[in-house]
């Protein structure tokens, strides 16, 4: 292994535990915690270390929100993929991604809530978003109706999801009812 490719190997592993350690401090004390500052004596590395890779907080939310897209993306397709039928598909699929969001509340807000820098809905949006859309639409294009565009009706299956987790999370919905909202969901919506 070459001097160059050393450098490279050590950068990449440097930058995964910025982010990893970004991560576990936003999931235990949330977004305010997360300092240049502090993810330096965590890591114990300088702070211009880490600006030699994140220009800032807002670059590394928009790496914790692509590696949290990533992750969601795998989530939903493994539980779409164990389902049986349109109906049992859009069900489990509505599921892991409200499990997703009630087990991943920092990433969660990473991808939705918070600046990370990142395009949605354009050309230059990252890989890891484009891909984790086009999970939902795997499954719910089999399910949007006739004369209905798949990706428009994705988009508003996607934000009843997103208003789900989000109000639930908030405490404006009681998360006993998750379960029947769900179903509702599907129901009424996915009219399945």
């Amino acid at each position: 292994m070459s001097v160059q490719e050393r450098k490279q190997r050590k950068r990449a592993e440097r930058e995964r535990l910025i982010v990893a350690t970004a991560r576990e401090l936003a999931e235990q004390q949330g977004w305010d915690a997360v300092t240049t500052r502090r993810l330096a004596e965590r890591i114990e590395y300088s702070q211009p270390v880490l600006y030699s890779h994140f220009r800032g907080k807002r670059e590394i939310i928009g790496a914790v929100a692509l590696q949290g897209a990533s992750e969601m993306a795998v989530a939903m397709r493994a539980a779409t993929a164990a389902a049986d039928g349109p109906r049992a598909r859009v069900t489990a699929l509505a599921r892991a991604y409200l499990a997703f969001a009630e087990r991943h509340p920092a990433v969660y807000d990473a991808l939705f809530q918070l600046d990370g820098g990142l395009a949605y809905a354009q050309e230059d949006t990252p890989e890891p978003l484009k891909d984790a859309f086009a999970a939902l639409l795997e499954c719910l294009s089999e399910v949007a109706g006739d004369g209905v565009r798949p990706e428009l009706f994705t988009e508003t299956f996607w934000a009843s999801l997103h208003g789900l987790a989000t109000l639930t999370r908030a405490g404006r919905l009681p998360p006993e009812d998750t379960e029947r909202r769900t179903e509702l969901l599907v129901d009424r919506l996915a009219m399945l």
